[in-house]
């Protein structure tokens, strides 16, 4: 649960909104990159991590989720968490 909704909803949501084939792949890439670079202390993997996701926006046309709604910041790993699972 997240604010008001359950995770499934917030995960559907950031799904439809990364439809484009390399907007997905950007993903799949930046978000552990910035997931690791955050414990680990390492700026310039973090800026290589939110590199990939703005390519990927370019691509799919549309801004992140997060321009709309901050908590989407925390809403990406899951999202990845559940795409390696195969359920995304």
């Amino acid at each position: 649960m997240l604010g008001d909704r359950p995770m499934s909803d917030w995960i559907a949501r950031y799904t439809q909104s990364h439809q484009n084939r390399v907007n997905r792949v950007c993903h799949t890439i930046g978000i552990p990159l910035i997931a690791l670079s955050v414990p680990l202390f390492v700026i310039a993997l973090f800026v290589v991590g939110w590199v990939f996701q703005f390519i990927g926006h370019a691509f799919e046309g549309k801004p992140p989720e997060f321009f709309h709604d901050w908590r989407f910041l925390f809403v990406g790993l899951r999202w990845w968490l559940a795409k390696i699972r195969g359920r995304s």
